[in-house]
């Protein structure tokens, strides 16, 4: 058991802190106390065996530990999934998952170090034959946002962020469901924004359809989406054209700057 006098201090693993600085303006200079985003170390373990480490934000770790297991294909049902523990050292926070045996055993094939920097989604590969993944085709009759949804969905998505308003650093992920539910995660790391959101739609038995992210669509962004099923994926950045490549195999409607009224579709039709 850990001593809480050595793990990490209530501030540590609050998702905002508190830090002194200097405002410089000019010629003029003066002390100011800014809020930022935290960035812990964030291991995933599944049955007793260490896989990734992530730099994430320390919050909505539970919908962290479902999303990532379910997007990277480690699991395909959240009820495949038990959160044994979180626990926290001095050097960051542990989610302890257990997996059906069959899932371990698989997960065992797979060639991946134990690093992956807050900004990329495949810096803990580690062979070029594991970088890129067969992608998931997503159902042509699954439905998708319209142009006016994603739209409305963006302007939702810019008043939902209370990290990044207070610190102006941190990504959100927005699944929005068969049911109309609007989901919101954020995160430093605009994947753990997709995976946080899509752990809480799953925990809460959504089906989600489309997602929309605040930040650049990358190939690992379009492969989370298809591995839930989405149909579209509507970024306010430009998409990768790895990404564009994907998103053509998975059959996914892939539109990046989206700033209504503007926005481009690179695959797939809206309406």
């Amino acid at each position: 058991m850990v001593n809480p006098a050595e793990t990490l201090g209530d501030e540590a693993r609050a998702p905002l802190q508190r830090v002194a600085a200097r405002r410089m303006e000019g010629a003029r200079s003066h002390s100011v106390a800014e809020t930022l985003a935290s960035e812990v170390p964030v291991a995933m373990q599944f049955n007793g065996r260490a896989y990734a480490v992530m730099l994430a934000t320390p919050a909505d770790l539970e919908d962290f530990a479902l999303g990532f297991a379910l997007t990277e294909a480690i699991v395909r049902r959240p009820d495949e999934l038990t959160l044994v523990d979180v626990a926290w050292t001095p050097h960051g926070v542990t989610l302890a998952m257990q997996i059906p045996d069959v899932r371990a055993a698989l997960l065992d094939t797979r060639d991946r170090n134990l690093t992956g920097r807050t900004g990329c989604g495949l810096c803990g590969t580690s062979t070029l034959e594991a970088a890129i993944r067969p992608v998931r085709r997503v159902d042509a009759a699954t439905p998708r946002a319209s142009v006016s949804a994603i739209a409305a969905g963006m302007a939702r998505l810019a008043s939902l962020q209370p990290y990044n308003s207070a610190t102006g650093a941190v990504h959100a992920a927005a699944l929005i469901c068969a049911d109309e539910s609007f989901t919101v995660r954020e995160d430093v790391g605009r994947h753990n924004a997709i995976d946080k959101a899509v752990g809480a739609v799953m925990r809460a038995g959504g089906a989600p359809h489309s997602l929309l992210v605040t930040s650049r669509a990358s190939y690992e962004v379009v492969h989370k989406a298809a591995e839930v099923g989405c149909r579209l994926v509507a970024a306010i950045s430009a998409p990768t054209a790895l990404a564009v490549e994907l998103a053509q195999q998975a059959g996914v409607t892939l539109a990046g700057w989206v700033r209504p009224p503007r926005l481009t579709v690179y695959c797939g039709e809206l309406e």
